[in-house]
């Protein structure tokens, strides 16, 4: 890249940026705003959680409005680009249409991918979940009741469980063997520590092989220190077991292979991870797309109707995927036809387009 093709690449990055943020931020606002005065009578809660309930809100519309601002500051910057002419002026000095869309391109590349970064961060991956719990009970996460489960050969009970304190009440654990039931632990209490549940004192029901009035009879004895369920992290139980799809980068890695070696369906989590990994890549594809639609001067452009046109077409295109995600999450569409599939036709329409424009300039 020589020294001309990088400043007009720093020049029009930085209005990119900055139309980026302020679209962002605006969004932001409205949306925190309009939901706080929506809720404002139900958050009958300390000034402390109301803050954290609209810093909740304020990731959420993030993870919700990021993409769609990416879209909209490209629209924004090109229109700045017409309409100061500088658009015309890098055509004469003989920069292509492609040279031009390099930036747009990279920068929203490189956003989506701090933007999926996010997502390894609990707080904000489930931002949403938290706002709705600490809105509704007053702390940020509820506490999960009536855990059943199974896990390996065991058939797993808990009463209650607290993930953010990673402990547990009222455990049961129930053992099989040759389909008939081996024995039964019962505990108070259990709490995660390393990679495993930790429980300092349990009571272990054996039940005979056989029963008869010869046998033994049931026997009960008290095991101290014990460790169950390595590998079952509190979130990943919390969210795989309860149905909830809002799930870090690494707890849904983690949970769809403990359910694939279980053979338990992982449609679920397969359309988190596909949210969180495919689904924002739509944006340098929509941003390709709209940018060779908007002809090089204002003589040839109606700003208003273009600009109307472009937004419209860009929160359809958002509302669609959005829409296809949940039907996925909820198992109505398989995750690879309500996701991936919407994103890899964007791509291929975008790569004709980039490849068409390539050759002709």
């Amino acid at each position: 890249m020589d020294l001309h093709t990088m400043l007009a690449f720093k020049y029009i990055s930085f209005h990119y940026l900055k139309y980026f943020f302020i679209i962002l931020i605006a969004l932001v606002l409205f949306l925190v705003g309009f939901d706080y005065m929506g809720s404002a009578e139900k958050l009958d809660i300390s000034a402390n959680l109301l803050l954290i309930y609209l810093v909740y809100k304020t990731f959420f519309a993030i993870d919700m409005l990021l993409p769609l601002s990416l879209i909209f500051a490209m629209i924004s910057t090109k229109i700045f680009l017409i309409r100061s002419n500088a658009l015309v002026s890098f055509y004469s000095l003989g920069y292509s249409r492609v040279d031009i869309l390099k930036p747009f391109v990279v920068v929203s590349t490189a956003m989506i991918l701090l933007f999926i970064s996010l997502h390894s961060v609990s707080n904000f991956a489930r931002a949403d979940e938290m706002a709705k719990n600490i809105r509704k009970n007053a702390q940020y996460l509820s506490p999960t009741r009536d855990l059943f489960f199974t896990y390996k050969d065991k058939f797993v009970y808990f009463s209650k469980m607290l993930p953010l304190q990673e402990s547990a009440e009222d455990i049961r654990v129930f053992s099989f063997s040759n389909s008939s039931l081996k024995e039964v632990l019962v505990a108070k209490r259990a709490r995660y520590r390393g990679d495993a549940w930790h429980i300092n004192a349990a009571d272990i029901i054996t039940k005979p092989d056989e029963i008869s009035f010869d046998s033994l009879g049931i026997k009960v004895t008290q095991e101290k220190n014990l460790e169950i369920l390595q590998g079952f992290r509190p979130k990943m139980l919390d969210q795989v077991y309860e149905g909830k799809v809002n799930f870090t980068i690494k707890d849904a890695i983690d949970a769809y292979l403990l359910l694939k070696e279980q053979k338990i369906n992982t449609d679920v989590v397969k359309s988190s991870l596909y949210k969180i990994f495919v689904y924002p890549f739509f944006v340098p594809s929509l941003v390709v797309i709209i940018f060779f639609f908007v002809p090089v001067s204002v003589r040839f452009l109606n700003v208003s109707l273009f600009s109307f046109g472009a937004i419209i077409s860009s929160l359809l295109i958002w509302a669609i995927l959005f829409a296809l995600i949940e039907l996925s999450s909820h198992k109505t569409l398989l995750s690879e036809v309500g996701i991936v599939l919407p994103v890899f036709i964007l791509f291929l329409i975008a790569l004709r387009q980039w490849r068409r424009y390539r050759l002709t300039t």
